[in-house]
């Protein structure tokens, strides 16, 4: 850790309210009955919005050192990509022979 850090009441505040606006646009888009890719897409993208607000404030990776962040990146597009290629294998696998 790069130092001590507290963070303001007027910062965690801040943070807060825009978790709680962010919680309300993902009920308006459940309630809106966007188009099916369309409404995945705008809450996957609220989503990140929020989780991204937590790891910078709460987690204070915002005041730490940037490698921390780095990791924090690296070991989310290593997620994605063990999801991406056991996808691949068990989308385009071959159908089971059945048995008895």
């Amino acid at each position: 850790m790069s130092g001590h850090h507290i963070s303001t009441d007027k910062t965690l505040l801040s943070v807060a309210g825009a978790l709680f606006v962010l919680t309300i646009i993902t009920v308006l888009v459940h309630y809106l009955a966007l188009p099916h890719p369309w409404s995945i897409l705008v809450a996957m993208a609220v989503a990140v919005m929020k989780a991204t607000l937590v790891a910078m404030f709460f987690m204070h990776l915002y005041w730490d050192k940037k490698f921390n962040s780095m990791l924090l990146i690296a070991s989310f597009v290593f997620l994605a990509l063990l999801v991406g290629f056991t996808m691949l294998d068990t989308m385009f696998r071959e159908l089971p022979v059945p048995s008895f």
